[in-house]
């Protein structure tokens, strides 16, 4: 085709590229048209360029005139290109669909093996059970928390390091400048039923927490319970007699040694590890003559009572907590966190519980 002159008609011109466009079935083709047109030796940008030599009565309209046509082409280039770019894509997916759809199940066979109760929700279950027998209710509250819920109310200092960001999740913070939590311990659930309900007071909190550590005996989420009892004259000895009772009835030792030491939490005092008998050589539990930590305890601080509005000198309390992981392994002799969370069936086979056979104090839990 041979480069039009001035006085050619631009009608044609419109309907050849329209053609062209038409004709183009790739991008690579259209590309063509493309530069063909609107490039630097393309044949418009030529057009445009020979207004100089237009006589100047008729330079403004046949401007006009370009511009137009310029616009309209334009237009149509970009419309091609989108066209071709959905065909494209259209076709890439066609080509590589995939089904990530799974079958449908097929029914079990007759004696097929049955599914299980995950270890975690047994041990919540065995819990339940033996701090439901001693008058304790379960109570709840979000995963998401406040600093003051979280730590303020628990007479944690801004400078401990549990409120660095290496060792905890914070969201981003709202309009105020706070910065929410992810509970790092299922204490803030405490103080919003202190808060919520005068004494006398006695929960369990079991749940999910999360704190920033990965390894095969922590986990950046894992799940723990903590008691609450809230009274007029409680006492260590009362804290005493509810943990050995429960470490016995869970570990199912009825003679298992169990050993408090002083130690120390922001939010009690005094403080107490718990310690349980075991051997360090074989991983026994209630022989040999070696200790292993297994919770932490100790009595309502008074500051605490104070921020969540109860007197602390009419009302006494104690509080413990413990990984629900640790205990889980502990019992079951499990060596690692880490498949608590792997969705191994082989491994969920292996311990799994009795989903027919809840827990019981008449069994022995």
């Amino acid at each position: 085709m041979t480069d039009l002159a001035p006085s050619d008609d631009l009608a044609a011109l419109r309907q050849e590229i329209a053609a062209q466009l038409a004709a183009s079935a790739d991008l690579r083709a259209w590309d063509a048209v493309r530069v063909g047109v609107l490039g630097k030796s393309g044949r418009l940008t030529a057009l445009l360029k020979g207004l100089g030599a237009v006589a100047p009565e008729a330079r403004r309209e046949r401007g006009a005139a370009l511009n137009r046509l310029k616009a309209e082409l334009e237009a149509a280039i970009e419309s091609r290109r989108l066209a071709l770019e959905a065909a494209t894509l259209e076709a890439r997916l066609a080509a590589e669909r995939l089904d990530v759809t799974l079958p449908p199940r097929p029914h079990p066979p007759a004696g097929a093996e049955q599914g299980g109760i995950h270890p975690i929700s047994r041990t919540m279950e065995e819990l339940v059970a033996i701090f439901g027998a001693m008058g304790l209710r379960v109570a709840e509250g979000p995963d998401i928390e406040g600093d003051w819920y979280n730590f303020g109310a628990l007479n944690i200092p801004e400078h401990h390091p549990a409120r660095q960001d290496h060792d905890t999740f914070y969201l981003p913070a709202d309009p105020d400048g706070r910065r929410p939590v992810l509970r790092t311990h299922t204490s803030p659930v405490q103080i919003r039923t202190m808060i919520a309900e005068p004494p006398p007071i006695r929960v369990i909190v079991p749940g999910r927490t999360y704190r920033a550590d990965h390894d095969a005996t922590h986990s950046p989420m894992f799940h723990q319970v903590e008691g609450l009892v809230i009274d007029r004259g409680i006492t260590l000895g009362h804290l005493k007699g509810c943990l050995i009772d429960f470490l016995r009835a869970f570990f199912c030792i009825s003679d298992l040694p169990v050993r408090f030491r002083a130690s120390y939490f922001p939010f009690t005092e005094p403080s107490m590890e718990v310690d349980i008998g075991w051997n360090r050589r074989t991983g026994e539990l209630g022989k040999g003559g070696d200790w292993l930590e297994i919770l932490g305890s100790g009595m309502v601080h008074p500051r605490v009572l104070a921020n969540c509005g109860i007197d602390p000198r009419e009302w006494q309390g104690f509080a413990f907590g413990m990984g629900i992981e640790r205990i889980t392994m502990l019992k079951h002799g499990m060596p690692d966190l880490r498949p608590f969370y792997e969705s191994d069936l082989r491994w969920l086979r292996h311990y799994a519980a009795d989903p027919l056979s809840p827990p019981s104090l008449a069994e022995g839990v």
